[in-house]
Protein backbone atom coordinates (compact mmCIF):
# COMPACT_ATOMS: atom_id res chain seq x y z
CA UNK A 1 0.00 0.00 0.00
CA UNK A 2 1.21 3.59 -0.82
CA UNK A 3 0.39 5.70 1.84
CA UNK A 4 2.57 7.27 3.69
CA UNK A 5 2.30 10.77 5.77
CA UNK A 6 4.90 13.28 8.02
CA UNK A 7 4.15 13.72 11.70
CA UNK A 8 4.10 16.93 13.22
CA UNK A 9 4.76 17.58 16.39
CA UNK A 10 1.38 19.34 17.53
CA UNK A 11 -0.58 16.36 16.90
CA UNK A 12 1.68 14.22 18.76
CA UNK A 13 1.23 16.75 21.48
CA UNK A 14 -2.72 16.10 22.35
CA UNK A 15 -2.88 12.93 21.37
CA UNK A 16 -0.12 11.97 24.14
CA UNK A 17 -2.21 13.88 26.43
CA UNK A 18 -5.36 11.88 25.35
CA UNK A 19 -4.19 8.75 25.52
CA UNK A 20 -2.21 10.14 29.63
CA UNK A 21 -5.92 11.21 30.45
CA UNK A 22 -7.45 7.74 29.33
CA UNK A 23 -4.70 5.95 31.63
CA UNK A 24 -5.33 7.79 34.70
CA UNK A 25 -9.09 8.12 34.57
CA UNK A 26 -9.07 4.09 34.49
CA UNK A 27 -6.84 3.75 37.33
CA UNK A 28 -9.19 6.14 39.16
CA UNK A 29 -12.59 4.83 38.34
CA UNK A 30 -10.93 1.08 39.17
CA UNK A 31 -9.69 2.33 42.70
CA UNK A 32 -13.63 4.23 43.60
CA UNK A 33 -15.38 0.64 43.12
CA UNK A 34 -15.51 -1.03 46.31
CA UNK A 35 -14.72 -4.41 46.63
CA UNK A 36 -13.85 -4.75 43.01
CA UNK A 37 -11.29 -7.29 42.36
CA UNK A 38 -8.48 -8.06 39.76
CA UNK A 39 -10.56 -10.70 37.37
CA UNK A 40 -9.49 -11.78 33.40
CA UNK A 41 -12.40 -10.68 31.35
CA UNK A 42 -12.44 -11.30 27.90
CA UNK A 43 -15.47 -10.13 25.78
CA UNK A 44 -18.67 -9.11 28.66
CA UNK A 45 -20.36 -6.04 28.87
CA UNK A 46 -19.52 -6.28 32.61
CA UNK A 47 -15.42 -5.30 31.60
CA UNK A 48 -13.26 -4.74 29.03
CA UNK A 49 -11.26 -7.34 26.42
CA UNK A 50 -8.20 -5.18 25.34
CA UNK A 51 -5.07 -6.70 26.43
CA UNK A 52 -7.27 -9.30 27.81
CA UNK A 53 -5.73 -13.33 27.82
CA UNK A 54 -8.64 -14.18 24.96
CA UNK A 55 -7.17 -17.69 24.53
CA UNK A 56 -8.06 -18.68 28.10
CA UNK A 57 -11.70 -17.57 27.70
CA UNK A 58 -12.58 -18.76 24.29
CA UNK A 59 -14.93 -21.98 23.61
CA UNK A 60 -13.78 -24.57 20.75
CA UNK A 61 -13.48 -28.02 19.97
CA UNK A 62 -11.31 -29.64 22.43
CA UNK A 63 -8.08 -31.72 20.99
CA UNK A 64 -6.53 -32.93 24.36
CA UNK A 65 -6.13 -31.10 27.22
CA UNK A 66 -3.83 -28.29 26.18
CA UNK A 67 -5.83 -27.67 22.20
CA UNK A 68 -8.77 -26.15 21.15
CA UNK A 69 -10.13 -25.68 17.66
CA UNK A 70 -12.64 -23.23 16.20
CA UNK A 71 -13.24 -22.01 13.15
CA UNK A 72 -15.89 -20.96 10.91
CA UNK A 73 -17.30 -21.28 6.85
CA UNK A 74 -18.52 -17.71 5.38
CA UNK A 75 -20.59 -18.20 2.26
CA UNK A 76 -21.88 -14.67 0.84
CA UNK A 77 -23.82 -13.46 -2.43
CA UNK A 78 -23.29 -10.03 -3.33
CA UNK A 79 -24.98 -8.19 -6.12
CA UNK A 80 -23.51 -4.51 -6.27
CA UNK A 81 -24.27 -1.90 -9.35
CA UNK A 82 -20.99 -1.17 -9.67
CA UNK A 83 -19.61 -1.51 -13.40
CA UNK A 84 -15.85 -2.31 -11.52
CA UNK A 85 -17.44 -5.22 -9.41
CA UNK A 86 -19.47 -8.47 -10.65
CA UNK A 87 -21.74 -10.01 -8.52
CA UNK A 88 -20.84 -13.02 -7.55
CA UNK A 89 -20.56 -15.80 -4.58
CA UNK A 90 -17.72 -16.17 -2.23
CA UNK A 91 -16.48 -18.56 0.56
CA UNK A 92 -13.98 -17.56 2.77
CA UNK A 93 -12.92 -20.08 5.82
CA UNK A 94 -10.89 -19.82 9.10
CA UNK A 95 -9.40 -22.18 11.11
CA UNK A 96 -7.66 -21.65 14.67
CA UNK A 97 -5.80 -23.57 16.84
CA UNK A 98 -5.44 -22.46 20.38
CA UNK A 99 -2.95 -23.93 22.71
CA UNK A 100 -2.98 -23.62 26.65
CA UNK A 101 0.63 -24.44 28.73
CA UNK A 102 0.02 -21.70 31.45
CA UNK A 103 1.47 -19.71 32.06
CA UNK A 104 2.26 -19.96 28.50
CA UNK A 105 -0.64 -19.75 25.46
CA UNK A 106 -0.55 -19.41 22.07
CA UNK A 107 -2.96 -19.24 18.61
CA UNK A 108 -2.37 -20.16 15.08
CA UNK A 109 -5.05 -18.45 12.80
CA UNK A 110 -5.62 -19.93 9.24
CA UNK A 111 -7.36 -18.56 6.41
CA UNK A 112 -8.92 -20.04 3.50
CA UNK A 113 -10.63 -18.79 0.05
CA UNK A 114 -12.61 -19.90 -2.53
CA UNK A 115 -9.25 -19.26 -4.86
CA UNK A 116 -7.91 -22.30 -3.13
CA UNK A 117 -5.02 -20.07 -1.11
CA UNK A 118 -4.04 -20.91 2.46
CA UNK A 119 -2.86 -17.82 4.60
CA UNK A 120 -1.19 -16.76 8.10
CA UNK A 121 -3.43 -14.52 9.58
CA UNK A 122 -2.06 -14.90 13.44
CA UNK A 123 0.43 -16.73 14.56
CA UNK A 124 1.68 -15.67 18.45
CA UNK A 125 2.93 -16.42 21.84
CA UNK A 126 1.98 -15.21 25.20
CA UNK A 127 3.83 -15.05 28.44
CA UNK A 128 1.51 -14.48 31.68
CA UNK A 129 3.53 -12.71 34.24
CA UNK A 130 -0.06 -12.84 36.19
CA UNK A 131 -3.64 -12.64 35.42
CA UNK A 132 -2.96 -9.08 34.20
CA UNK A 133 -0.17 -8.67 32.44
CA UNK A 134 1.37 -10.52 29.22
CA UNK A 135 3.73 -10.24 26.68
CA UNK A 136 2.78 -11.17 23.31
CA UNK A 137 5.14 -11.93 20.17
CA UNK A 138 4.40 -13.17 16.81
CA UNK A 139 1.68 -11.70 14.10
CA UNK A 140 -0.97 -10.33 15.46
CA UNK A 141 -3.99 -8.23 15.21
CA UNK A 142 -3.93 -4.33 15.13
CA UNK A 143 -5.78 -2.85 18.32
CA UNK A 144 -7.58 -0.02 16.63
CA UNK A 145 -10.79 0.28 15.33
CA UNK A 146 -14.34 -1.07 16.54
CA UNK A 147 -15.01 -3.81 13.22
CA UNK A 148 -13.97 -7.07 13.99
CA UNK A 149 -11.70 -8.88 11.59
CA UNK A 150 -13.17 -11.60 11.16
CA UNK A 151 -17.22 -12.06 10.26
CA UNK A 152 -18.76 -13.65 13.79
CA UNK A 153 -17.70 -10.79 15.00
CA UNK A 154 -19.35 -8.49 12.79
CA UNK A 155 -22.69 -6.72 13.44
CA UNK A 156 -23.28 -6.90 9.52
CA UNK A 157 -22.42 -8.60 6.40
CA UNK A 158 -19.58 -6.12 5.63
CA UNK A 159 -17.40 -3.83 7.45
CA UNK A 160 -17.99 -0.13 7.86
CA UNK A 161 -15.70 1.68 5.40
CA UNK A 162 -15.28 1.62 1.74
CA UNK A 163 -12.17 4.01 1.51
CA UNK A 164 -9.89 3.65 3.79
CA UNK A 165 -10.10 -0.44 4.81
CA UNK A 166 -6.36 0.47 7.02
CA UNK A 167 -7.85 -1.34 10.09
CA UNK A 168 -7.98 -5.11 10.93
CA UNK A 169 -4.28 -5.67 10.17
CA UNK A 170 -1.74 -8.73 10.71
CA UNK A 171 1.52 -7.22 12.16
CA UNK A 172 5.26 -8.84 13.21
CA UNK A 173 6.06 -7.66 16.65
CA UNK A 174 5.72 -7.48 20.24
CA UNK A 175 3.30 -6.29 22.65
CA UNK A 176 2.98 -5.50 26.00
CA UNK A 177 -0.97 -6.35 27.35
CA UNK A 178 -2.68 -4.70 30.36
CA UNK A 179 -6.22 -6.02 31.70
CA UNK A 180 -7.63 -5.52 35.10
CA UNK A 181 -11.26 -6.57 34.15
CA UNK A 182 -11.98 -2.36 34.66
CA UNK A 183 -9.21 -0.97 32.32
CA UNK A 184 -7.09 -2.30 29.13
CA UNK A 185 -4.03 -1.21 27.72
CA UNK A 186 -1.68 -2.43 24.66
CA UNK A 187 1.43 -0.89 23.85
CA UNK A 188 3.22 -2.52 20.74
CA UNK A 189 6.57 -2.28 18.74
CA UNK A 190 6.39 -3.66 14.84
CA UNK A 191 8.53 -3.61 11.75
CA UNK A 192 5.46 -2.10 9.85
CA UNK A 193 1.85 -1.48 10.22
CA UNK A 194 0.83 0.11 6.75
CA UNK A 195 3.09 -0.14 4.29
CA UNK A 196 4.38 -3.99 4.32
CA UNK A 197 7.90 -3.14 5.68
CA UNK A 198 9.25 -6.14 6.34
CA UNK A 199 12.60 -5.27 8.64
CA UNK A 200 13.61 -2.09 10.42
CA UNK A 201 15.72 -0.79 8.04
CA UNK A 202 12.91 0.84 6.66
CA UNK A 203 11.59 2.35 9.87
CA UNK A 204 9.24 0.58 12.35
CA UNK A 205 5.49 1.39 14.08
CA UNK A 206 4.21 1.60 17.15
CA UNK A 207 0.50 1.60 18.28
CA UNK A 208 -1.11 2.27 22.17
CA UNK A 209 -4.16 2.06 23.05
CA UNK A 210 -6.26 2.23 26.39
CA UNK A 211 -10.08 1.01 27.07
CA UNK A 212 -12.14 2.06 30.42
CA UNK A 213 -15.61 0.34 31.29
CA UNK A 214 -16.83 3.33 32.71
CA UNK A 215 -20.02 1.57 33.90
CA UNK A 216 -21.02 -2.22 33.23
CA UNK A 217 -22.35 -2.19 29.58
CA UNK A 218 -20.36 1.46 28.93
CA UNK A 219 -16.97 1.47 27.53
CA UNK A 220 -14.76 3.64 25.93
CA UNK A 221 -11.59 3.09 24.04
CA UNK A 222 -8.43 5.53 22.21
CA UNK A 223 -5.41 4.68 20.60
CA UNK A 224 -3.04 5.76 18.40
CA UNK A 225 -0.38 4.30 15.33
CA UNK A 226 2.64 5.44 13.95
CA UNK A 227 4.68 4.09 10.88
CA UNK A 228 8.02 5.55 10.04
CA UNK A 229 8.56 4.41 6.74
CA UNK A 230 11.84 5.41 5.55
CA UNK A 231 14.77 8.49 4.92
CA UNK A 232 12.59 9.45 1.29
CA UNK A 233 9.13 8.65 2.68
CA UNK A 234 6.87 10.65 4.81
CA UNK A 235 5.69 8.67 7.99
CA UNK A 236 1.83 7.46 8.57
CA UNK A 237 -0.27 8.00 11.96
CA UNK A 238 -3.45 7.03 12.56
CA UNK A 239 -6.06 8.15 15.41
CA UNK A 240 -8.56 6.06 16.36
CA UNK A 241 -11.30 6.11 19.55
CA UNK A 242 -14.69 4.72 19.94
CA UNK A 243 -17.17 4.31 22.78
CA UNK A 244 -19.97 1.52 22.73
CA UNK A 245 -23.05 0.77 25.18
CA UNK A 246 -24.39 -2.68 25.46
CA UNK A 247 -27.03 -3.76 27.88
CA UNK A 248 -29.38 -6.72 27.47
CA UNK A 249 -30.44 -6.63 23.44
CA UNK A 250 -29.29 -3.27 22.73
CA UNK A 251 -25.62 -2.46 21.11
CA UNK A 252 -24.87 1.36 20.64
CA UNK A 253 -21.67 2.82 19.07
CA UNK A 254 -19.91 5.47 17.69
CA UNK A 255 -16.07 5.51 16.00
CA UNK A 256 -14.45 8.30 14.94
CA UNK A 257 -11.18 7.53 12.80
CA UNK A 258 -8.16 10.22 11.46
CA UNK A 259 -5.33 8.88 9.49
CA UNK A 260 -2.62 11.44 8.10
CA UNK A 261 -1.34 9.96 4.77
CA UNK A 262 0.71 10.49 1.91
CA UNK A 263 1.81 13.95 0.31
CA UNK A 264 -0.56 15.52 2.26
CA UNK A 265 -3.30 13.29 1.99
CA UNK A 266 -5.55 13.10 5.23
CA UNK A 267 -8.46 10.81 5.73
CA UNK A 268 -11.34 10.64 8.11
CA UNK A 269 -14.05 8.63 8.82
CA UNK A 270 -16.75 7.92 11.68
CA UNK A 271 -19.10 5.37 12.36
CA UNK A 272 -22.52 4.94 14.52
CA UNK A 273 -24.46 1.78 14.83
CA UNK A 274 -27.48 0.04 16.58
CA UNK A 275 -27.93 -2.66 16.72
CA UNK A 276 -31.15 -4.74 18.41
CA UNK A 277 -31.96 -8.22 19.11
CA UNK A 278 -35.68 -8.79 18.86
CA UNK A 279 -35.76 -11.98 19.83
CA UNK A 280 -33.10 -14.90 20.04
CA UNK A 281 -33.29 -15.72 16.47
CA UNK A 282 -33.49 -12.47 14.92
CA UNK A 283 -31.98 -9.18 15.42
CA UNK A 284 -30.81 -5.86 12.98
CA UNK A 285 -28.45 -3.14 12.76
CA UNK A 286 -28.77 0.11 11.57
CA UNK A 287 -25.12 2.05 10.47
CA UNK A 288 -24.02 5.03 9.08
CA UNK A 289 -20.88 6.23 8.04
CA UNK A 290 -19.08 8.67 7.09
CA UNK A 291 -15.17 9.00 5.29
CA UNK A 292 -13.76 12.21 3.86
CA UNK A 293 -11.02 11.45 1.91
CA UNK A 294 -8.61 14.52 1.56
CA UNK A 295 -5.89 14.97 -0.57
CA UNK A 296 -5.27 18.67 -0.94
CA UNK A 297 -6.80 18.79 -4.79
CA UNK A 298 -10.16 20.36 -5.64
CA UNK A 299 -11.36 16.02 -6.50
CA UNK A 300 -11.66 15.60 -2.71
CA UNK A 301 -13.84 12.44 -2.00
CA UNK A 302 -16.40 12.41 0.24
CA UNK A 303 -19.07 8.92 1.14
CA UNK A 304 -22.28 8.86 2.85
CA UNK A 305 -22.90 5.00 3.82
CA UNK A 306 -26.39 4.05 5.23
CA UNK A 307 -26.78 0.39 5.85
CA UNK A 308 -29.47 -2.40 7.41
CA UNK A 309 -28.40 -5.73 8.14
CA UNK A 310 -31.15 -8.13 9.13
CA UNK A 311 -29.30 -11.47 11.11
CA UNK A 312 -30.80 -14.76 11.75
CA UNK A 313 -29.75 -17.63 14.43
CA UNK A 314 -30.65 -20.88 13.21
CA UNK A 315 -28.60 -22.50 15.91
CA UNK A 316 -25.82 -21.26 18.42
CA UNK A 317 -23.86 -22.15 15.48
CA UNK A 318 -25.45 -20.96 11.88
CA UNK A 319 -26.91 -18.44 10.76
CA UNK A 320 -27.98 -16.19 7.93
CA UNK A 321 -28.15 -12.33 7.31
CA UNK A 322 -28.70 -10.03 4.95
CA UNK A 323 -27.50 -6.61 4.39
CA UNK A 324 -28.55 -3.52 1.67
CA UNK A 325 -26.10 -0.69 1.85
CA UNK A 326 -26.57 2.81 -0.12
CA UNK A 327 -23.30 4.77 -0.42
CA UNK A 328 -23.55 8.59 -2.35
CA UNK A 329 -20.20 9.45 -3.18
CA UNK A 330 -19.47 12.76 -5.35
CA UNK A 331 -19.52 11.05 -8.19
CA UNK A 332 -21.90 8.08 -8.15
CA UNK A 333 -24.64 6.51 -5.99
CA UNK A 334 -23.75 2.89 -5.44
CA UNK A 335 -26.38 0.10 -3.78
CA UNK A 336 -24.98 -2.96 -2.28
CA UNK A 337 -26.98 -6.31 -1.42
CA UNK A 338 -25.89 -9.09 0.16
CA UNK A 339 -26.89 -12.53 2.08
CA UNK A 340 -24.56 -14.64 3.92
CA UNK A 341 -24.61 -17.68 5.46
CA UNK A 342 -22.09 -18.44 8.73
CA UNK A 343 -21.68 -21.77 10.26
CA UNK A 344 -18.75 -21.22 13.47
CA UNK A 345 -17.40 -24.30 15.04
Amino acid sequence: MDCVHKLQNQTMKPITCLLTSALFIGANLFAQIPGMTSTQISSSSDGTALGSNETLAYSGIALGNAVKLRGYVDFVYANINDASVESDFSTASDIDFLFDMSPVTSELHLNLTDTGGVGLEQAYGRYSFNQNLHLTFGRQLTPLGFDADEAPGLYAVTTAYTLGGYTGNYVDGVRINFNNGQFGLVAGLHDGYWSGNDNFDGGAALDLAASVMIMPGLEARIGYAYENIDATSDDISQFNTFITYNTGGLTLALEYDYYDLDQGRDLMDMMALVNYSFTDWFAATLRYTYEDDDDGSKDDLDAHRFTLALLFTVTDNLFFNTEYSHTSKDSSDDNEFYVEGLLTF
